[in-house]
């Protein structure tokens, strides 16, 4: 079953493997717009002279491979969403991916139900934050989620799009519990122990952001979830 589509959804779709590329650029174009590139220089090129509500990029790629892509696409848009095509399995590989700007990530071989299921919900997130601009005062920094960026006095971070979604949870529940099942099934799909490492690192990530001010700590609720005490 294929679930419900956005028709008008643009997608630039990366594959190097010319076979399974043309197929998955036939089927795909029954329900978008979209662009298929073999390798991460052509894509790159594809991504600077067209706009793309999406991009779905497999790591392994000639001539540029996935994470230099997507961390070169988020130097031109970081709001843009992005999905990992990846085979590997280490947990290293896939925060890797969402460190470099990657939003979500899927295991080859997969249906094609579940990656349209994703895609639609990347561009419906997308779609529905660009029309909202959040800044919070977090301490003595301002967190703008529109933007992606933490500021504090004169010195700017540059967020990656799953350290964006995860703070945006906090500084809307500062002082309070977020629940570690309830983020994982929000931003990673499912609570597995794989993802849950994957969240660890992220949170020892935004604690070093913080160290600035000594009055912001995010602390370890054991076997609960995490508190952002401001």
């Amino acid at each position: 079953m294929i679930f419900a589509t956005m028709n008008r959804t643009k997608i630039l779709y990366v594959e190097d493997e010319a076979g399974l590329a043309r197929i998955m650029g036939i089927t795909l174009k029954q329900y978008y717009e979209v662009t298929v590139a073999n390798d991460g220089l052509s894509a790159l090129e594809n991504f600077k002279s067209a706009h793309f509500d999406i991009c779905v990029v497999d790591i392994m790629l000639p001539k540029m491979d996935g994470y230099t892509l997507v961390q070169k696409i988020r130097e031109i848009n970081t709001l843009v969403p992005v999905i990992f095509l990846t085979a590997r399995t280490l947990t290293d590989d896939v925060v890797k991916g969402f460190a470099m700007g990657g939003n979500d990530y899927l295991k080859k071989p997969f249906h094609i139900e579940e990656l349209i299921a994703r895609i639609n919900e990347l561009v419906k997130r997308s779609s529905a934050g660009k029309n909202v601009s959040h800044t919070y005062e977090i301490g003595s920094y301002k967190f703008n989620y529109h933007k992606m960026q933490l500021s504090h006095e004169n010195e700017t971070f540059v967020l990656t799009p799953r350290e964006n979604e995860i703070l945006k949870r906090f500084a809307e529940k500062k002082n309070e519990v977020v629940d570690t099942q309830q983020l994982l099934l929000e931003l990673w799909g499912d609570d597995s122990f794989y993802n849950a490492r994957s969240l660890n690192v992220f949170m020892a990530k935004i604690r070093k952001y913080f160290t600035k001010d000594s009055n912001i700590s995010i602390v370890n609720i054991r076997a609960v979830g995490y508190k952002m005490i401001v």
